[in-house]
């Protein structure tokens, strides 16, 4: 999170504690609407960076939002026990989560509001590795790598990884120490990582499709890019805004996913050829719509030009335009349920 943003969230939190303070009503008679809205942190900075603009918004002073990110799946889990009315999320909802807010009364509007570059990062300093494939990942990260702390205690894994063709095409790697901060399981990000990097080459191994469980997890996006700043020979992972955010202190690495080195830049995440870009979405609770008329005026406005400005100031990637036109239209539909895959 950057300091604008974590500025930012503390001024929505703080307007929705002033309206808590100040009972039902905004000092005009008007009754004040609370919406809250919780989950991915990657998420968090586009939603508040709308919410921020809604409230700025003299018609909107009856409005009072608060915005956080305790991770995406913390977030359904309060979605889905009714405590929220949006959810953000750096992933789709699973089925099992879909079931429990179904059950719950809980109706997911899905809508994809951006695109992120998952983005594998090291110090600024280290100049010893600029691109890693899948294999290499797998390597140094995945379940059969705990224990290893330096690189190059990954080496003899990668060469088996790279005879039953894998990948690992980058080893051997340097005789340095391998410090890890990285997200913890709370987190979409997290998820992420598994199912675009990790599951496929686990699945050939017959190992678990998690990363080592041997490294500093963190939810906060901060916490890890200053793990991975303050060592020199360090690995993480974090969404692309929060690595472009501090390109002073960290640098991402190259991804070959097996068309060659590739670089996360807002021209190859929008492509796709930047090998592990995700989408990124919010989810509405659909029955929460009637007793909150200015809830469906705050999602419109989210999917309107506020929205692209805000994707554009977190540092994420817009939807096509036909994209957008097609999560507005799921939206307008009313559309409850997994829409994208």
């Amino acid at each position: 999170m950057t300091p604008t943003t974590g500025r930012l969230i503390a001024v929505l939190l703080a307007l929705a504690m002033v309206a808590a303070a100040c009972g039902d009503d905004d000092g005009d008679g008007e009754a004040i609407t609370r919406i809250a809205i919780s989950g991915s942190s990657t998420v968090e900075p586009i939603s508040a960076r709308v919410a921020q603009a809604f409230h700025d918004i003299p018609a909107n002073s009856s409005v009072a939002i608060a915005v956080d990110g305790p991770g995406t799946s913390d977030g359904f889990v309060l979605f889905c026990n009714g405590e929220t009315d949006i959810s953000d999320a750096s992933r789709a909802i699973k089925q099992a989560e879909l079931d429990t807010c179904l059950a719950n009364g809980v109706e997911p509007i899905e809508i994809k509001v951006a695109i992120d570059g998952l983005s594998v990062i090291t110090s600024v300093n280290n100049d010893m590795v600029s691109c890693l494939d899948f294999g290499d990942l797998y390597a140094l990260l995945g379940s059969e790598s705990v224990g290893f702390d330096t690189w190059s205690d990954a080496d003899t894994l990668a060469a088996e990884l790279a005879a039953d063709g894998l990948g690992a095409s980058h080893a051997p790697y340097p005789n340095v120490t391998l410090v890890i901060t990285a997200p913890g399981e709370e987190s979409g990000t997290f998820d992420s990582f598994i199912e675009i990097v990790l599951a496929g080459i686990a699945g050939e191994r017959g190992t678990e499709p998690e990363p080592r469980l041997d490294y500093q997890a963190s939810p906060n996006d901060d916490v890890i890019i200053d793990g991975v700043a303050r060592n020199g020979t360090s690995l993480g992972w974090v969404g692309y805004a929060f690595y472009i955010n501090n390109t002073g202190a960290v640098k991402a690495l190259e991804v070959d996913g097996g068309e060659g080195c590739v670089a996360p830049t807002p021209e190859t995440i929008a492509s796709f050829d930047y090998p592990i870009a995700r989408p990124l979405y919010i989810y509405v609770n659909k029955a929460r719509l009637d007793a909150k008329p200015r809830l469906v005026d705050f999602v419109d406005f989210y999917l309107g030009g506020a929205g692209l400005v805000a994707v554009d100031g977190a540092g994420y990637v817009r939807l096509t335009a036909e994209e957008q036109a097609s999560w507005k239209a799921n939206w307008e539909s009313r559309t409850v349920g997994k829409v994208d895959g």
